[in-house]
């Protein structure tokens, strides 16, 4: 491979944690030239969001990707574009020493779950933490993230499925879980049930199915806390957190309890869907969470003859996506296979037509942001 076509290869499997996007798609590599002795030159194009640690760790990987695709010469990088931003001011109202939250309500007197305050803890043996929401209920977010758990695992990766939404849970069924998850009295971790490779817990595997969870939200903040810190979710390439629909108490648990390598965001084409699609993606953004993409789901109705008939509109998503500067991850028809599989408990990502190959598609491009997030982490030896 010629060195040029070897530096922009390497800049896309570096993410540029300000957009969420590859700094190759976000334009940020400039000016590449080849020198006569063989090295590399360009420039990176920074803007003010770019902390220091964040060029240096840009650059870094850069310089990485290239000598693990085999480049023998050296890398000269310039920066450029904006300076850093200083950091914001502390809120007056904050006590001295610690910032304001960036959302209210995050913290202060009533919002510790039961079981005291919430402390962020790394999981162990887990690499990635993908948090999969939507603005609003209804848009399939769940038929997403259970298909998704699914097309990575048979990717290769090992694949955890978390249900998040308490008062809601829909992963027993489309997992098809019918056992309760054991308790391992020794070290004192629940047990995740294992389906079609993936591991699930589910406030639904502990209640009658027909049982109301009628909670406040501290209790629900408590047990969305347990789930993710008193389970054994050790040895996973990937756990998925389906969330309930909104921006409530489970989002900020999630999010105030371990780091989220990233965020997908599941919405249909529709113009009411698609602004609360929108309310969930600043959520994120407000509390510096990465937004892996948005997966448009229901985006068309294909018809006998082959036309396709976008019933709730069409091209919202692509919009969506172009204009928060995230990739669009996938277009999932509206089918009655995928409805049908996910109420008998077969995701449709099993099979091995084309829809199944929409999921397995999404799923690539998930796993090849979260590769490259994990790229740009890669500090010089």
């Amino acid at each position: 491979m010629e060195p040029m076509a070897m530096l922009k290869a390497a800049a896309s499997r570096v993410r540029d944690p300000v957009t969420g996007r590859s700094i190759q798609l976000a334009g940020m590599v400039q000016d590449v030239k080849l020198r006569p002795s063989g090295d590399l030159q360009c420039a990176l194009v920074f803007d003010g969001g770019h902390a220091p640690h964040d060029r240096k760790g840009i650059a870094a990987a850069l310089e990485a990707n290239l000598k693990g695709m085999g480049f023998e010469g050296k890398l000269h990088t310039v920066h450029a574009g904006s300076v850093p931003e200083r950091p914001a001011p502390q809120s007056p109202q904050a006590p001295p020493g610690r910032k304001a939250d960036p959302v209210p309500g995050m913290t202060g007197p009533g919002m510790a779950p039961h079981g005291g305050p919430i402390q962020k803890k790394k999981i162990p043996g887990v690499t990635h933490i993908v948090a999969v929401a939507s603005g609003k209920g209804g848009v399939g977010k769940s038929t997403v993230a259970t298909n998704l758990a699914v097309a990575l695992q048979r990717s290769g990766w090992s694949v955890g499925i978390l249900d998040a939404d308490i008062y809601g849970p829909s992963v027993p069924m489309m997992m098809n879980v019918q056992s309760r998850p054991m308790l391992d009295r020794e070290q004192k971790k629940i047990l995740p049930v294992m389906s079609y490779g993936v591991r699930c817990l589910s406030m639904g595997m502990l209640v009658d199915a027909e049982e109301a969870m009628i909670w406040r939200g501290p209790m629900v903040m408590g047990a969305v806390r347990q789930f993710l810190q008193d389970a054994r979710w050790d040895g996973l390439d990937v756990l998925l957190i389906d969330l309930p629909p909104g921006t409530g108490d489970a989002q900020l648990t999630l999010i105030q309890a371990v780091d989220l390598s990233g965020a997908v965001i599941v919405t249909t084409p529709q113009e009411v869907a698609l602004g609360d699609a929108v309310r969930g993606i600043t959520m994120f953004r407000k509390l510096e969470v990465p937004l892996l993409g948005l997966v448009e789901n229901m985006a068309y109705y294909e018809l006998p003859d082959g036309t396709r008939d976008h019933v709730f509109g069409e091209g919202g998503g692509a919009r969506t996506a172009a204009r928060f500067e995230t990739e669009l991850l996938g277009q999932i028809p509206l089918q009655t296979t995928i409805r049908k599989g996910g109420d008998s408990g077969l995701p449709i990502a099993l099979g091995d037509d084309a829809t199944a190959d929409a999921f397995r598609d999404v799923a690539a491009r998930v796993r090849a942001s979260l590769e490259a997030r994990a790229g740009a982490e890669v500090q010089p030896s």
